[in-house]
């Protein structure tokens, strides 16, 4: 009801917004850029953050700037995976169907594999989100994945995403032999107080907004509140705009963001 009273096109603070409008801070640049990086080299990659700072956002826009013709994205997302289950999710993404036996569907992956590199030249980039709710044996299996080269060569590009919890983890002694494979550690963080001004300018603009609508003082109570949060930011918005909407405000103030995080967000 809220586009319709700010003369908007489209939905400023949602989940489907295409990844070419969404706001990308100068760390969303360097971590997609080293991620590509990543990709080219066949790297273990760890991305972590905590809830809310916009991990999976990151993957989303990385798999869609990938060049398709030269690399593949498998994705997989799964708090209870295990390894059969890991093999079985990536063949079939492969389009194949996966061996019953766990063994026998590693080496029909790596078999996939090498095709996809000889006849394709094509590099698969493995992205396994929700990471930090893996359990060890799925974490080790990570890591002999990287191995059918006896370590020459990783066969593919690996990428591990989770919150902060995940990183912890790794840097306990019986997680030794994972962290000393990894190649390149990343760490999502909050937004600052000019970079949540900066994505509500940019997601209201991709909306059609043609003027502003939040104050300067509505944007720093929506930064205290979200403490830089993306999912927050997005949360507050949303609820202040449609307040704003049904009480006639063209111009959303500190006074309306308080009034809404005290009545609706608390």
């Amino acid at each position: 009801m809220f586009k319709s009273f700010y003369n908007l096109a489209g939905t400023p603070f949602s989940r489907d917004i295409p990844t070419n409008e969404l706001y990308k801070s100068a760390v969303l640049e360097e971590t997609l850029g080293r991620l590509k990086y990543a990709a080219v080299r066949k790297w273990f990659a760890v991305i972590t953050g905590d809830c809310g700072t916009g991990k999976t956002t990151t993957i989303r826009y990385y798999a869609q700037k990938l060049n398709p013709a030269k690399f593949k994205v498998l994705y997989i997302s799964d708090s209870k995976l295990t390894p059969r289950h890991f093999y079985k999710g990536l063949l079939e993404q492969l389009g194949h169907e996966a061996k019953f036996y766990r063994g026998d569907a590693k080496r029909q992956l790596h078999r996939e594999v090498e095709l996809m590199q000889v006849v394709h030249h094509q590099q698969p980039v493995v992205v396994v989100d929700e990471a930090h709710l893996l359990d060890k044996e799925m974490l080790e299996e990570v890591r002999f994945l990287l191995n059918m080269n006896m370590d020459a060569e990783s066969p593919m590009a690996l990428i591990l995403v989770g919150q902060t919890e995940l990183w912890e983890r790794l840097q306990l002694q019986s997680y030794t032999a994972i962290r000393q494979r990894i190649d390149l550690q990343l760490k999502l963080n909050y937004y600052d107080r000019s970079e949540v001004e900066a994505y509500i300018r940019k997601h209201l603009g991709y909306a059609g907004a043609t003027q502003d609508i939040f104050s300067e003082q509505a944007i720093d109570d929506i930064y205290r509140f979200s403490n830089g949060t993306a999912r927050l930011i997005n949360k507050v918005c949303t609820h202040v705009l449609m307040y704003g909407a049904q009480n006639g405000h063209r111009i959303i103030d500190d006074r309306m963001v308080k009034r809404v995080i005290e009545g609706e967000l608390s």
